[in-house]
């Protein structure tokens, strides 16, 4: 498309809207992780080919999100997929893996520009308190900073209970949802 003379945002737009379609029909459950898993990869090797030609253009970035699976878990199949498709959407990502103490996120956003979202991940029953933990710790730091949560055992009103700015039950709507936080 480049070579065609497409515009490098136009394109961009493109993927984004048809990673939108990807994540739509992955909650409906028409897809299942495998395809999002082929849809999210083809997006970031896309990314990776119009980066250096929209190098300089901060313009279209929404800001930076940190993201990582809260202490106690060491999933990451469902934060990979968030995290392709947040930066997919146009958040500048920084993945802290798995296991991640709370303080991190907070250190995290010490070090880096423009955080605009703390994305939290967790998988296990047992490690909901590590996600209350994630979330208050950095809304202690950070009061207007927003949270959004997800995972396996979490529910809109658990993630409301502990103070999370949003919810996302996958990784679909967690682009849709952080999108309209920070907006």
């Amino acid at each position: 498309a480049l070579d065609a003379g497409d515009k490098a945002q136009d394109i961009l737009d493109a993927m984004v809207a048809s990673m939108s379609v990807v994540g739509d029909k992955f909650s409906a459950g028409e897809i299942f992780v495998p395809e999002m898993l082929i849809a999210a990869k083809s997006m970031s090797k896309g990314v990776e080919v119009l980066k250096p030609v929209m190098a300089g253009d901060t313009s279209n970035s929404l800001g930076t999100c940190i993201m990582g699976t809260v202490a106690g878990d060491l999933h990451d199949i469902g934060k990979n997929l968030v995290v392709m498709m947040l930066e997919s959407a146009g958040f500048d990502m920084v993945d802290l893996g798995v296991d991640v103490p709370a303080e991190k996120f907070v250190e995290a956003i010490k070090e880096n520009k423009n955080v605009v979202l703390v994305a939290c991940s967790g998988l296990l029953t047992t490690t909901m308190p590590a996600l209350k933990e994630a979330v208050q710790t950095v809304k202690a730091a950070f009061p207007d900073m927003k949270v959004i949560v997800g995972g396996a055992p979490v529910t809109p009103e658990y993630a409301a209970e502990i103070g999370a700015d949003g919810y996302a039950p996958d990784a679909g709507s967690a682009a849709v949802k952080a999108k309209e936080l920070v907006a």
